[in-house]
């Protein structure tokens, strides 16, 4: 009976799973098309995301770091300015989504963007990288690829799937309790850390057709994630972390030239 049980709510979630594998973008040159799973409404997340980012706004300008350089702003802003246009040969619904950016004064090497499309540079990233123009745009684009493709939902979806397998497991004594945090810690070596490396290639794969298409020489990505390299201190074995290893991200970044090179280019005809 227990066993009957177990398999119609695997059946039911593996259903689930199935009617919720779609993909956020359009493919672009770059051939951005891995299908992913979405339970989760993008309005949820981008409410979520949005409020986050006013309270991390509220707390920056109580301690005077919020756009506290006004030429800095003004350059990334400038930068965001040409790439966000480019964000609709990805998804045409990105160009209507309230974009901002803002720069935070941290000694932090960090960038994101929420969903949604908010930005947030700390000027350490900028000022320990001693970072150019097209340095910044790689960071830039490789950061919005992630909103794009809704790296965060999809990774929010993968939890609940997770959490409902364990929770089934349990329920119906097919799994035994004390063996939940074994399984959790095999699940995150074998699906979490090298989905999150997928999902950083991604990133970079994206984010190098933005740069290109917006202007920036993409080979200015290889000497951005060399110098990522070179600041970032001991780094665990790529197995065990959620970004991949540097040399696998240049490679990959190498990779492509051939493909966004001439997106490049044909902005400066």
């Amino acid at each position: 009976m227990k066993n009957t049980v177990f398999k119609f709510l695997f059946s039911t979630l593996v259903t689930i799973f199935i009617s919720g594998c779609a993909t956020s973008t359009d493919e672009g040159a770059v051939g951005a098309n891995r299908r992913q799973l979405m339970l989760v409404g993008s309005a949820e997340i981008n409410q979520a995301a949005a409020q986050s980012y006013e309270q991390t706004k509220k707390e920056a300008q109580a301690k005077g770091t919020l756009d506290k350089n006004p030429a800095q702003l003004k350059r990334v802003q400038t930068i965001a300015n040409k790439i966000i246009p480019q964000t609709g040969i990805f998804r045409k619904d990105a160009l209507g989504w309230q974009w901002e950016v803002h720069i935070i004064t941290s000694n932090d090497i960090n960038a994101y963007c929420m969903p949604g499309g908010k930005i947030i540079f700390y000027t350490g990233i900028i000022e320990k990288l001693n970072m150019t123009d097209g340095e910044i745009a790689a960071v830039m684009g490789h950061e919005i690829a992630h909103a794009l493709r809704e790296h965060g939902r999809e990774r929010y979806s993968e939890e609940i799937v997770k959490q409902g397998l364990f929770q089934i497991g349990v329920v119906t004594n097919v799994l035994n309790p004390n063996y939940v945090g074994a399984l959790d810690m095999l699940s995150n070596l074998a699906v979490t850390l090298p989905h999150g490396r997928g999902q950083e290639t991604e990133a970079d794969t994206v984010g190098v057709e933005l740069m290109a298409r917006a202007g920036y020489n993409p080979e200015e990505a290889l000497s951005l994630w060399k110098k990522m390299g070179s600041n970032g201190g001991s780094k665990p074995p790529e197995i065990l972390s959620t970004h991949p290893a540097d040399g696998t991200r240049l490679n990959h970044i190498a990779s492509l030239l051939p493909k966004v090179m001439p997106l490049y280019q044909a902005t400066k005809k």
